[in-house]
């Protein structure tokens, strides 16, 4: 049944503990953007330059690992699979409504985030789609 846990929750959860606390104190967008893309640390580069990663920028970047294992799951053809994707659309629409009603939602690292859900959503059902025609043409020979 963990494989029905669409893995992209994760990070929309950690953003909406974040967003919720900003949201406390009575954060806007800008504020929510600002904080996200402060610097946690710094790492230097070769060029002598200073990378800064930011607390979304490590969120975005969780994100991406776990998208990448969303579509590894998707292409299980077990039944547990339409469960997975079913759920990533409750999970997208969640973001969809989240991004567009409240304030410190409306940022570029949540955006990100739903558009790696929308991606997992059409990912599983574009494959599931494409593996049931091919079981179902190998059945007819």
């Amino acid at each position: 049944m963990l494989i029905a846990f669409p893995l992209l929750l994760i990070p929309v959860v950690l953003y909406n503990v974040f967003a919720l606390l900003q949201m406390a104190g009575g954060i806007n967008s800008l504020a929510a953007d600002e904080r996200l893309r402060h610097g946690l640390f710094s790492i230097p580069m070769a060029s002598g330059g200073s990378w800064q990663v930011g607390a979304g920028d490590i969120l975005v970047l969780l994100s991406l690992v776990l998208l990448f294992f969303e579509l590894l799951k998707s292409t299980s053809s077990q039944k547990v699979a339409i469960v997975n994707h079913s759920l990533s659309m409750i999970l997208f629409i969640v973001c969809l409504v989240e991004f567009l009603l409240l304030k410190s939602f409306a940022t570029s690292t949540f955006f990100l985030i739903s558009m790696m859900v929308l991606l997992d959503v059409l990912a599983g059902f574009i494959v599931t789609i494409i593996t049931a025609r091919k079981d179902f043409d190998f059945a007819g020979e």
